[in-house]
């Protein structure tokens, strides 16, 4: 029993940045985002053939828990309000997606104080492979488990040309073991994410230590004792950067143990009965969606 985990903001973001704004509805919504989002998943659908579809959602952008480790997490994306900073032109379409999601019965979620990748990592660990994750977001590379059977659909180069990532993947991309991207993340860190790694080390660096070590605790450890797989440049600013070190596993880790609810995973195949469809066509209507919607039914055989 397949599943396809989709990291539904980063499909979003995508299809709103590679689809024309001039895209829209008859009462003038802007539906670019929505036509990109519903053509990328009847193409998933179509490619991967999943018993089981989740479009995961970001129940907080910026978790509380996360936020109170490292206040300067994610606050470079945070707009005068407070709130995400989201394009004008993409902030009323993302509604409509998970109106047609919720139509459609496509099992969707989201978790408040969560991440949308918190809880795909926890279906991940939770739900028997095979198991697909889609993202642009390298952070979920972690999450690479080739005995389970999970593999992430990374969509840097576009849906037609992703790479579907495995722990060799990671191996010839990185240089490093292929079960150790996390704490590859952890030295290097994320400036999209406002996290600065371990200053002064920058990706080279890191991976050479991943060489050596599995856990961040183990590379403190050696810092400390002068270890001589560690050169001393590098064990100095390990040393300086101690606090980071101590709370990155926390930060770059995702959670395992999302409070997901019972629900169906299914992907609801099949014919949904006359009124139903009769509702999609009236959706699809109202928002120019014709061809879009008619490709992701077909993905769906209904």
């Amino acid at each position: 029993m397949s599943l396809l985990l989709l990291d539904s903001a980063s499909l979003w973001y995508r299809a709103f940045y590679g689809m024309p704004d001039s895209w829209v509805a008859e009462d003038g919504t802007p539906v670019n985002a929505v036509r990109g989002f519903i053509d990328m998943t009847s193409r998933l659908i179509t490619q991967y053939q999943p018993d089981r579809l989740v479009a995961c959602l970001e129940g907080d952008w910026r978790p509380s828990w996360r936020v109170n480790l490292f206040p300067a997490y994610k606050a470079n994306r945070v707009d005068d309000t407070g709130e995400e900073d989201e394009p004008d032109l993409l902030e009323p379409q993302i509604p409509i997606i998970l109106d047609f999601l919720e139509l459609l019965n496509i099992p969707m979620l989201g978790v408040d104080d969560y991440e949308a990748d918190d809880i795909i990592a926890t279906f991940s660990k939770r739900e028997k492979g095979p198991i697909n994750i889609v993202t642009g977001d390298r952070d979920l590379f972690q999450l690479v488990d080739d005995a389970r059977k999970v593999k992430v659909a990374y969509l840097a180069k576009g849906l037609s040309q992703h790479d579907l990532v495995d722990r060799k993947w990671i191996e010839k991309k990185y240089s490093i073991p292929g079960d150790r991207y996390a704490l590859f993340a952890m030295i290097r860190g994320d400036a999209s994410d406002g996290l600065p790694g371990i200053k002064g080390i920058g990706e080279k660096g890191a991976a050479a230590l991943v060489q050596h070590f599995s856990t961040m605790e183990e590379i403190m450890d050696a810092a400390s004792r002068g270890d001589e797989r560690i050169s001393t440049s590098h064990a100095k600013k390990l040393i300086a950067d101690e606090a980071y070190a101590q709370i990155a596993p926390t930060l770059v880790h995702c959670a395992l143990d999302v409070p997901i609810p019972t629900m169906s995973l299914e992907l609801p195949k099949g014919s949904q009965g006359l009124d139903r469809l009769n509702e999609i066509y009236a959706f699809r209507d109202r928002y120019n969606l014709g061809a879009n919607v008619d490709r992701l039914l077909s993905a769906l055989q209904w």
